[in-house]
């Protein structure tokens, strides 16, 4: 891909990150707000994300479920999902705060979500292609299906980006997410909470798997 069209793209995340956490600071403080009321501190989710090229980075986001389970046992998604942060998660509210993740340099707003670091053992090669760019707050994958996608069909897609990309597939995806989160699709894996874990190449010739801590 050509210098030119990766200096454009992170001037524009830059501006629009600035712009973006400028207008959105009474939503975000609102939100803020209703998160600390509703399931107390700490108010932001931080979690290591595998970045460009694999390196770890900080990301930050609303947090929508609880600590841990009763007792403080360990619960799973669904049970610590409270019915704020479900709501969070349906209208992607919960995902603002990564504009200071692009503004930063460790995001961008258009590319492959950023998995758990568990992960990046068990990709194929071509499937850590997705590590070739920046990751992205959102991606072709989460116009196209999101959760409800199978791990095959998201990686496919997360691979196509990076071959594919460009200013004008990147404007594209963007409009196509204001649908996506305003229809609300595929915010959850079919039988779970939020996501399943991805088990490695295993999972994609048939093995199953379960609810766990992936996230989108």
């Amino acid at each position: 891909m050509s210098r030119p069209y990766d200096a454009a793209k992170r001037v524009l995340d830059v501006l629009a990150a600035a712009i973006g956490l400028l207008l959105a600071t009474p939503v975000i403080a609102a939100v803020a707000f209703a998160v600390l009321i509703t399931m107390g501190r700490p108010v932001l989710f931080r979690q290591a994300r595998p970045g460009r090229h694999g390196q770890l980075f900080e990301l930050v986001k609303f947090r929508s479920m609880t600590v841990g389970g009763e007792g403080g046992a360990p619960a799973n998604d669904g049970a610590r999902l409270t019915r704020f942060g479900r709501w969070l998660r349906t209208t992607s509210l919960d995902e603002l705060p990564q504009l200071w993740n692009v503004l930063r340099g460790e995001m961008s707003l258009v590319g492959p979500r950023p998995l758990l670091p568990a992960y990046l053992t068990r990709y194929t090669p071509e499937q850590f292609r997705r590590h070739d760019v920046r990751p992205g707050i959102t991606g072709l994958q989460q116009v196209y299906g999101r959760n409800s996608l199978s791990w095959e069909e998201r990686f496919a897609l997360d691979v196509r980006y990076v071959r594919q990309r460009s200013l004008g597939l990147d404007l594209r995806i963007l409009l196509r997410t204001v649908r996506t989160v305003l229809l609300r699709e595929g915010i959850t894996a079919s039988g779970a909470a939020t996501a399943h874990e991805y088990l490695g190449p295993s999972e994609l010739a048939g093995a199953g798997a379960g609810p766990a801590e992936a996230r989108r």
